[in-house]
């Protein structure tokens, strides 16, 4: 995979040269509209959507407050059914942990199920440093993958390409990983999707190692569930002697009663459909059936700083959904490569600079990667505020002196919100020399390059209100 998510330019540079690809743009557009749209439609279905959300929100918050219990009690459950738990610190000592355990089988390739953790961790580029070739099994992933792409998008990380790109692709990248797609393909979707299929199987037949992420662990009873709609997490899961599975330590439940509430509330905000066609859950190993051996990889790699934060936790709530992408207008129009990150979209924007800090130049810059409408949280299934963390952040970046202009015009402010005869002072010389006020100011271009500078009125608020309302 060419390039890194570290080293790529802040956003607004990124999202500059993004917003000129009309290609891009309309791949974007059409995809995320489509989404949103069948999305409302399968919530609306739902009378009690809200007070799934909010139990949803309540499972993760308490999950969290008690997350050092209920890890515990995972690591004593996977073990009791065959498991083995290994815990990683950091993206370097979970890829040090999987390439271990791959060399110890005497493997040289892996099939994998869609995994964030290990775009995270960079673990593909580590495992061939190794010697070990991995190979992305879900569809999107592997055109990503043979594109020597990067991922754009939570769910449907090839939603920056077209059907024609991906024939081209396909035709031109699939025989040097395997079987070959025919050189008539068309760009029909059930011919690519044949085309993968054929690919895929031999390498699904093949394998001896699986490496897979998980949606949910359950603590209780030791289970991790993966839902996907394609089928090859199932064979990931099932066909390989040994199952590695890298997942963040936030994605803990504490029972499997828990398991309902986002049974209800992910596949409808993620795929608009009532539930995943392929909903897989494993606990430890069986005799005979599945995996001979299963490790979990339970990574923290910034997530316990993020716990520490008070306001910056509830992105630990996140289900990996992608809602908050198909309504967001910034990720609309600037996708997902200008996020620099594995996380992109609003829920990128809040839970990649705490789990990287924000002493780089594009993590500094992503909590600015918004319009604040709020529309993220609004179909947010687990109610993240996201725009109150953006916020939060800013203030963070400000105060490190990312944005002097910012951290100088805030302490103005607040002096003059600590004076009210200064502020009321200062209104009404404002209005009074409204005329002369200029409607770029300077330094001020970013701002209005884009947008037009508000008019004050005649007269400020608290004038108007003490004649009209006292």
């Amino acid at each position: 995979m060419s390039g890194t998510f570290i080293g790529m330019p802040a956003f607004p540079r990124a999202a500059r040269a993004a917003v000129h690809d009309a290609t891009l743009r309309g791949n974007l557009r059409h995809a995320t509209h489509t989404i949103r749209d069948k999305r409302a439609q399968a919530v609306a279905e739902l009378a009690d959507w809200q007070q799934l959300r909010d139990a949803g929100k309540q499972i993760k918050d308490h999950t969290l407050r008690h997350l050092d219990r209920y890890l515990e009690q995972l690591e004593r459950s996977v073990t009791a059914a065959g498991g083995t738990v290994h815990w990683a610190a950091d993206a370097e000592e979970a890829n040090r942990i999987v390439a271990g355990l791959v060399k110890a089988t005497g493997e040289s390739e892996v099939v994998k199920v869609k995994s964030m953790a290990t775009q995270e961790t960079g673990l593909n580029e580590a495992l061939a440093a190794e010697g070990i070739h991995a190979y992305e099994t879900d569809l999107a992933e592997l055109i990503v993958q043979l594109g020597d792409d990067r991922p754009s998008h939570i769910l449907v990380p090839a939603i920056h390409r077209n059907r024609a790109e991906i024939r081209d692709i396909f035709r031109e990248r699939m025989g040097r990983w395997g079987r070959a797609a025919p050189q008539d393909l068309t760009d029909e979707p059930a011919d690519l999707a044949e085309a993968a299929r054929l690919h895929l199987r031999e390498k699904f037949l093949r394998a001896k190692v699986g490496i897979s992420g998980a949606n949910f662990m359950v603590a209780e009873t030791g289970t991790l569930v993966v839902f996907e709609s394609e089928g090859n997490g199932r064979m990931c899961l099932t066909l390989p002697e040994t199952l590695i599975s890298v997942v963040g330590i936030e994605k803990t439940i504490p029972t499997w009663r828990d398991l309902e509430v986002f049974l209800q509330t992910l596949p409808r905000s993620s795929t608009a459909e009532r539930m995943n066609p392929y909903t897989s859950t494993w606990t430890g190993t069986t005799d005979g059936d599945g995996p001979r051996s299963f490790h979990l990889v339970l990574l923290d790699n910034g997530r316990t700083d993020a716990l520490a934060d008070d306001v910056g936790r509830q992105a630990l709530r996140c289900i990996r959904c992608s809602a908050c992408l198909n309504v967001c207008p910034v990720y609309e129009r600037a996708g997902g490569h200008a996020y620099g990150s594995v996380y992109p979209g609003p829920i990128g924007a809040i839970l990649t600079p705490q789990l990287r800090g924000t002493t780089s130049e594009i993590d500094a810059s992503l909590p600015y990667a918004s319009s604040l409408c709020g529309a993220c949280y609004e179909v947010c299934p687990v109610a993240i505020d996201i725009p109150e963390v953006l916020v939060h952040l800013r203030e963070k970046v400000a105060s490190q002196g990312g944005h002097l202009w910012e951290k100088a015009a805030m302490k103005a402010a607040a002096v003059a919100m600590d004076h009210p005869a200064a502020m009321a002072a200062g209104e009404r010389i404002a209005s009074r020399t409204r005329a002369l006020h200029p409607k770029r100011p300077p330094g001020a271009g970013a701002w209005t390059d884009s947008r037009d500078l508000p008019d004050l009125p005649a007269e400020p608020f608290r004038d108007w209100w003490k004649k009209n309302r006292t």
